[in-house]
């Protein structure tokens, strides 16, 4: 609530990054749940390269979702933590976040990196962080763009309403 007794509405900042498309989808799937069940905030989509210290600080939540490669973070997606950490840290402490993977076929290594970055800023995780695994396992297929599953698209899209409406209901 502002002084006057009315209410502001929240900014869901949705940071990502992609390279054959599987992590845009995912993104979209969220995206389109978030705001098909509430319009109570707003939604800001970014990609990783274009997100800058003051986006994040402008956001009243967050939703990141990143491929991994080679076992970690990809490099666009890291970059961006990279730039925008310590500009901001002390200064997001507290606000809810979700994270989705992209993975090949584990992702674990990137969800362990991209969960122990937003412990560092002190970000609440309020969803436990989905894994969607293509099983891309030879180049051909690592390099081909990605076809997200129905079922998968329907994880993420739970994860985007779940984070939407929690944040507008102010249960996080």
């Amino acid at each position: 609530m502002t002084t006057d007794g009315s209410e502001t509405m929240k900014t869901l900042l949705v940071v990502y990054h992609t390279r054959t498309g599987g992590t845009q989808q995912m993104v979209e799937a969220a995206v389109a749940q978030a705001r098909g069940l509430e319009d109570g905030v707003r939604i800001v989509v970014q990609r990783a390269q274009d997100t800058q210290p003051e986006d994040l600080r402008a956001a009243d939540g967050y939703l990141f979702a990143a491929p991994e490669n080679l076992a970690a973070l990809a490099g666009a997606m890291k970059e961006f933590f990279d730039r925008c950490y310590y500009p901001v840290l002390g200064q997001l402490n507290g606000r809810p976040y979700a994270a989705m993977i992209c993975a090949g076929s584990d992702g674990t290594g990137a969800k362990k990196q991209l969960e122990r970055i937003a412990l560092g800023w002190r970000l609440v995780q309020v969803l436990p962080t989905p894994i969607v695994c293509t099983h891309a396992q030879t180049a051909e297929r690592i390099a081909a763009p990605k076809h997200i599953t129905d079922a998968d698209r329907a994880r993420c899209g739970e994860v985007g309403a779940t984070l939407a409406v929690g944040m507008a209901v102010g249960s996080f």
